[in-house]
């Protein structure tokens, strides 16, 4: 029976296209292609760009010590005991340093080494590194994933105070320094650090140090007038909003 079915199809015409219905296939044909073409190639421009922005990113990060140095000198001269191999502390209170800014890490240890920023272990441990030293430790740090946080906690005063701030009592919003998700960035003056994922009791005692005004190393005090502004309790939830990101 399949056969005769067959031969019937076989000996069946074709149907009839007329000269506008196959232009118009024909230019749904091409449309289509185009279509997938740019697609592909938004596709690829996009993945393109965000590599180049991992690696800008990357670049700021280690900026411009001798980061496989860096790695060796960290261990030899104890870095890694407290802030881990990857600078990921675990120590109580030691911050993490894993892609922190190079250039951050660098003014800090400068600040130890000169005694502008006071800490019992950190003033003698700068005090034997070289300026290279310093940086290619700094650059090491900076070129590892930068830190995470476990989730950011459910807090009113820690999300308004990072995301809006409260300028009735001059208190700027985090984030207009430090970036979306406390990532950080550089401008063309200063660098400020990646806050997002650090540790919190660290978090706590800076912003604690910075209003008692034992801490000072901020550009123009600006660290030293917002804390001032700010609670126990205020700082608690900061501290807490913070590490999370």
């Amino acid at each position: 029976m399949w056969k005769s079915h067959w031969k019937r199809y076989k000996k069946s015409p074709l149907p009839s296209r007329t000269g506008k219905e196959i232009l118009l296939r024909a230019a749904f044909v091409v449309f289509s292609a185009f279509a997938i073409f740019s697609a592909a190639s938004v596709l690829s421009a996009s993945v393109a760009v965000a590599a180049e922005d991992k690696v800008w990113d990357l670049a700021e990060r280690i900026g411009s010590g001798n980061f496989i140095a860096g790695k060796d000198k960290s261990r030899v001269e104890l870095c890694q005991e407290c802030h881990g191999e990857q600078g990921n502390a675990t120590g109580v209170g030691v911050p993490h340093l894993a892609g922190q800014y190079a250039d951050y890490i660098l003014k800090q240890l400068r600040n130890f080494k000169s005694g502008e920023r006071k800490h019992p272990v950190m003033n003698p441990m700068a005090q034997g590194l070289a300026e290279k030293e310093m940086g290619d430790i700094a650059a090491y740090f900076g070129s590892n994933n930068p830190m995470q946080g476990n989730g950011v906690k459910e807090s009113g005063i820690g999300w308004n105070l990072f995301n809006r701030g409260d300028m009735k009592r001059n208190i700027m919003a985090c984030k207009s320094c430090h970036g979306e998700h406390g990532k950080g960035q550089i401008s063309a003056n200063d660098i400020f650090p990646t806050i997002g994922g650090q540790r919190k009791l660290y978090l706590r005692e800076q912003l604690f140090n910075w209003r008692a005004g034992s801490r000072n190393n901020s550009p123009d005090k600006v660290m030293n007038v917002i804390a001032s502004a700010l609670s126990d309790d205020e700082i608690e939830a900061l501290s807490d909003y913070i590490s999370g990101l």
